[in-house]
């Protein structure tokens, strides 16, 4: 059981995500990677990428286990702002904390490379410098085909968590998360492969939506790195496939107003920028922005401006005419 403890001022500083974070997606896509579970959300992705790996993963296979820990040092915070920035904290990792999140990573397995992982232990550079290229490596095979489909899905789940803090504050966003994770103030519950219990002492704590986290969601072990929860984002079957089941619009809708501008008005129903807009509908950003504008001017959709962004929302004639159109249910 995971039990992350909050205070007040936790609670205050409670914040989501900004954007996926390219590490988190690539560690625990790697796991995706080797279980035979879940062949309707993943299979397709895992065939696909299976035939682009070229290089070898028996390092990441004896740092990242099929179950368990593996290294904190491999998901720093540092790669919310991207590949380069995440991989140069990597790098930057003190020797002292390499060996001991290596020591206990594999402690009790036997690895296929005990020399690579002994070097890496001891904080060798060439063994660090092959640690970055494996992972970036595999991020181009795994993540990067992908990215588009995982930012859209991590920000639809960013929506409906912010629909939440909207409603009801921080409690409502909590008890908002996926089920497998329980808000009973002032403590969120979850289950999890060992007993944690993370006493947040007034850090507050990131909410991070992932494309990749599945079953449970993730915390670091070393409770003094910057307190962050790791979470399954609302989800597609498979990223390969594009639209999540069900997603799709009646054909009589796309008759109505046209597929694209159809498309766009399914990609506003959480709420959007026009970037975000431009990435889930797969249209240009002026095509986004004119289409949005069409859809403004005929009362479905409603644009307000946010600091420098603008963001789109339905009208509740927009959020009817898509109920309509949405697919009957196929019934026995």
């Amino acid at each position: 059981m995971l039990r992350i403890h909050f205070t007040g001022e936790d609670l205050a500083k409670v914040r989501m995500a900004a954007r996926p974070d390219v590490l988190w997606e690539t560690i625990l896509s790697f796991h995706r990677l080797r279980e035979r579970r879940r062949a309707q959300m993943f299979g397709e992705w895992r065939t696909e990428t299976r035939a682009r790996l070229n290089g070898e993963t028996s390092l990441l296979s004896a740092l990242v286990p099929p179950r368990g820990y593996f290294p904190d040092f491999l998901t720093p915070p540092d790669g919310a702002a991207g590949l380069d920035s995440g991989l140069q904290a990597i790098r930057d990792t003190p020797c002292e904390r390499l060996h001991d999140e290596v020591s206990l990573a594999t402690a009790g397995r036997l690895t296929e490379r005990p020399g690579r992982v002994a070097g890496l232990s001891e904080g060798r550079p060439g063994a660090i410098a092959r640690l970055v290229g494996v992972v970036r490596s595999y991020y181009h095979a795994a993540i990067e085909p992908y990215w588009g489909q995982i930012q859209a899905q991590v920000e639809a789940d960013r929506a409906l968590r912010g629909r939440a803090l909207l409603d009801g504050g921080t409690g409502e966003l909590l008890d908002s998360l996926p089920p497998v994770l329980r808000w009973r103030a002032p403590v969120l519950e979850s289950d999890y492969p060992v007993d944690r219990e993370l006493r947040l002492n007034g850090r507050g704590l990131l909410l991070q939506p992932s494309f990749f986290c599945r079953g449970t969601p993730v915390v670091y072990r070393d409770a003094d790195l910057p307190p962050i929860l790791v979470y399954p984002a609302a989800h597609a079957p498979d990223p390969a496939l594009g639209e999540p089941a069900g997603a799709a619009l009646a054909p009589s809708l796309g008759r109505l107003v046209g597929h694209t501008r159809s498309a766009v008005l399914q990609a506003i129903r959480y709420g959007c920028t026009t970037s975000e807009l431009a990435r889930r509908a797969g249209v240009s950003l002026a095509s986004a922005s004119q289409h949005a504008a069409v859809l403004r001017d005929a009362g479905l959709v409603l644009t307000l401006r946010h600091g420098n962004a603008v963001l789109h929302t339905l009208t509740p004639l927009g959020a009817a005419l898509l109920r309509a159109g949405a697919p009957a249910e196929a019934t026995s």
